[in-house]
């Protein structure tokens, strides 16, 4: 089997790549491990920065986004009993796109299928060989049968438990990471909005966000240890920390409903250089994760591809390999950009156990400063919708 890119790893990444690369008249095949089913059922936020929703616009795949996404034009920050809005387009001329990632996919997905792209889904055993030459291939199987995929370059978008970045030699790597002490209790609501808009809330307790799914299913979080268990977590327990951490002074109150899904997740930021070695590069969750804080992953992931697809064209319409030469560089840019941003906004608005009671006072102080200084807001702003250049 033959082809020019290959791509390891379905999610936004791969198969964004793959479309755009498709649109430039440039083949390329998708190995996924899931089954298309489950890609596109896996529930997971997604708030989509100005620059992700024109990359899915101009890609020609922004339609059901346009329709069914949530505009935003700012978000409130609530702490101390009060809520400030931190006003996106009015500071930056930008907004962002509150787009569950799982319908990204599925956008994708049934783009790639009606251009007949080359998706296999359910593949196993798969495996890098010969990324230092100009013939490097991808082994694996599918329905039993196994495969050997030649091609001029191998794309690891198959995210942190994959097989590409674990291809670069550890010697020529050097990983980043930091594992936050707490994670994110998550559930799903059927439930009218309590905000027009995201609510991120600061408070003595932890973190707590509201997010607006649809007008009928909201999304919301609140800080808990991350070894807690679900089951320790009645409704009404989960409704009166939630009242606790985001209620405001003003009579602003979480709105209840039927809770349908509860989780736990973890929370780290990570970042592994290189991102290339050879004929193999990584994109998305392959080399880097951030909290979700600063509504980054996705959107990084989208970065990595736009850079990754200007220097694929480079070198089939051109010959030029420049841009792939210096990926690692251009990207990691970026990626230790929004990394920053990400933990300054984690520091800033969860309950931190190392925390002095001075230090407790600086969160507030910082709140204060962002909320009412229109300098800081603006540099805040520009940070979250990806104003910010690099």
């Amino acid at each position: 089997m033959r082809t020019q890119v290959g791509i390891i790893g379905a999610g936004p990444a791969g198969l964004l790549l793959s479309h755009l690369l498709h649109l430039r008249g440039i083949d390329s095949v998708v190995l996924e491990l899931r089954g298309r089913e489950q890609i596109e059922s896996t529930i997971r936020a997604g708030v989509l920065e100005q620059g992700t929703m024109d990359a899915l616009a101009e890609a020609g795949v922004g339609d059901r986004m346009k329709t069914e996404g949530a505009l935003h034009h700012g978000f409130e920050l609530a702490f101390e009993g009060k809520r400030r809005r931190i006003d996106l387009t009015g500071l930056t001329g930008k907004s962002i796109t509150v787009y569950a990632q799982h319908e990204v996919l599925k956008d994708l997905v049934a783009a790639r299928v009606a251009a007949d792209g080359k998706i296999f889904f359910n593949v196993s055993n798969t495996s890098i060989h010969g990324i230092e030459s100009d013939t490097p291939s991808i082994r694996f199987t599918h329905e039993d049968e196994e495969h050997e995929l030649y091609c001029d370059y191998v794309i690891g978008c198959d995210g942190s438990q994959g097989v590409s970045r674990a291809s670069i030699p550890a010697a020529l790597r050097r990983d980043y990471e930091r594992v936050f002490p707490f994670g994110w209790f998550g559930i799903l609501v059927e439930a009218p909005p309590t905000s027009d808009e995201l609510i991120y809330a600061r408070h003595d307790r932890g973190f707590a966000l509201v997010s607006t799914r649809s007008q009928t299913v909201q999304r919301m979080y609140f800080q808990c240890d991350p070894k807690d268990r679900v089951e320790n977590w009645t409704d009404d327990r989960i409704w009166a920390e939630l009242h606790a951490r985001v209620d405001s002074l003003e009579g602003h109150e979480v709105v209840e409903g039927r809770i349908f899904q509860k989780n736990i997740v973890g929370m780290r930021s990570f970042v592994s250089t290189t991102m290339q070695h050879g004929r193999l590069f990584l994109a998305g969750d392959a080399a880097h994760i951030v909290p979700p804080t600063g509504a980054k992953g996705l959107n990084l992931a989208v970065w990595d591809v736009r850079v990754l697809t200007a220097a694929l064209v480079a070198f089939y319409e051109e010959s030029r390999t420049d841009l792939l030469d210096a990926y690692s560089e251009t990207a990691l840019r970026r990626i230790w950009r929004a990394g920053q941003f990400s933990y300054w906004m984690t520091r800033m608005m969860h309950r931190l156990d190392d925390a002095s009671p001075f230090e407790q006072r600086l969160q507030i102080a910082e709140l204060e400063h962002v909320t009412t200084s229109r300098a800081a807001a603006t540099a805040m702003a520009e940070n979250y919708v990806g104003a910010v250049a690099v």
